[in-house]
């Protein structure tokens, strides 16, 4: 009798043993096929008789539905089954990063890094703890041992470079730009990010030649990125190769007048900068003319070395009267001060840049005189 009765549990247990492997896989397969609500509709209520498993893949369904509190509730219910599930408090992890309970999270990474140390997930949401409340040093190292781990992921890689970058270190961050180029997939938008801050810091060093490989790559790869043409046209300006900039200056004419440019590239864009007693000055030009009214096409900004903020301006102002008379389409002009200023230089439409740059650093340098001033109204 007490083998029958012994034997009946044993079918009993591995019945029921089987019936939670089998709502695990059940599971596992509908979260595979992104079916969330269905996941939830269906077992949501039944939850507390699942195994840990199981709980942890009904609370990835409402992760996706980035319902955090749900999230909060099951994977804590499927710790309490089973404390030795690294992806449960990985998960947990990442909610408490997106609810900004980053010294929770910090806990419940270091749990999951403490049970598996070879996933670079654990590592990777770590480090983003530790960048939101900007410890860039902590996180700096966490996201370096992310990468050094068997699995590549794209956000450690990422991460990095931006972290040096805030630590005002450009030399390592362009280096650090580099490594997540070769190592994050192509076809992602990081790799775009990594070409164009590739492109920027090298436009910056003057190393031309690589920052036009930078950003030729990224705008084959998206061609909508029109922030990457207007520094393609600085790159050929640094080049003094002007016919070359000359297609991507069109591409940038005829965005806007698709109108789909955005930010400060609805107006303007950046064709030039260089360094004047230590200010920098950017170079736009705006792409709006007015016919028969007074306007501005090329607005050198003269920037505060410390604030980054526009001191005064140097500008190519079109003549209605001048080109009546058949003169030159541009005067050159100044506002500075409150004052207006204007010079007896005229600028041809089709002028050479590097006659306009002379004129612009004869003004800043004061070597030529303004004509005519006047102090502008308050409006």
């Amino acid at each position: 009798m007490k083998k029958i009765l012994l034997s009946i549990i044993i079918c009993f247990l591995s019945i029921s043993s089987y019936a939670q492997e089998q709502i695990t896989t059940e599971l596992e397969k509908a979260y595979g096929e992104e079916k969330y609500d269905l996941i939830i509709s269906e077992h949501s209520e039944k939850v507390s008789e699942y195994p840990a498993k199981a709980i942890y893949y009904v609370g990835l369904a409402y992760y996706m539905k980035a319902d955090d509190n749900n999230v909060l509730k099951l994977m804590d219910l499927s710790i309490k089954k089973d404390k030795t599930d690294p992806d449960t408090y990985f998960i947990k992890g990442m909610t408490l990063n997106y609810m900004e309970q980053f010294e929770k999270a910090i806990e419940s990474f270091n749990k999951a890094i403490e049970l598996d140390s070879n996933n670079a997930n654990y590592f990777s949401g770590l480090g983003d703890s530790y960048f939101n409340q900007k410890k860039y040093k902590k996180a700096l190292s966490t996201y370096i041992s992310a990468t050094k781990k068997q699995e590549n992921i794209d956000r450690p890689f990422t991460m990095i470079p931006q972290i040096y970058a805030e630590l005002n270190q450009p030399e390592k961050a362009l280096k650090a730009f580099y490594t997540s180029k070769e190592n994050i997939a192509k076809d992602s938008d990081s790799y775009i990010t990594a070409l164009y801050n590739i492109g920027q810091y090298e436009l910056l060093n003057k190393n031309y030649d690589k920052a036009e490989v930078a950003l030729k790559e990224l705008v084959e790869l998206s061609p909508t990125d029109y922030h990457s043409y207007s520094k393609l046209v600085q790159v050929y300006y640094g080049k003094k190769e002007y016919k070359k900039a000359e297609p991507y200056k069109q591409k940038l004419y005829q965005a806007y007048e698709q109108g789909v440019l955005e930010g400060n590239l609805r107006n303007e864009f950046c064709f030039d900068q260089f360094v004047w007693n230590d200010k920098l000055v950017f170079g736009f030009e705006r792409f709006a003319e007015k016919p028969d009214k007074i306007y501005y096409k090329h607005v050198f900004y003269v920037t505060d070395e410390q604030t980054g903020k526009t001191e005064f301006t140097i500008q190519t102002e079109n003549s209605p009267i001048s080109i009546e008379h058949g003169h030159e389409k541009y005067i050159l002009g100044m506002d500075k001060n409150g004052t207006h200023s204007t010079f007896n230089y005229g600028i041809k439409e089709n002028f050479e840049y590097d006659y306009l740059k002379k004129m612009v650093l004869n003004v800043l340098n004061e070597e030529i005189k303004a004509t005519a001033s006047s102090r502008k109204g308050k409006k």
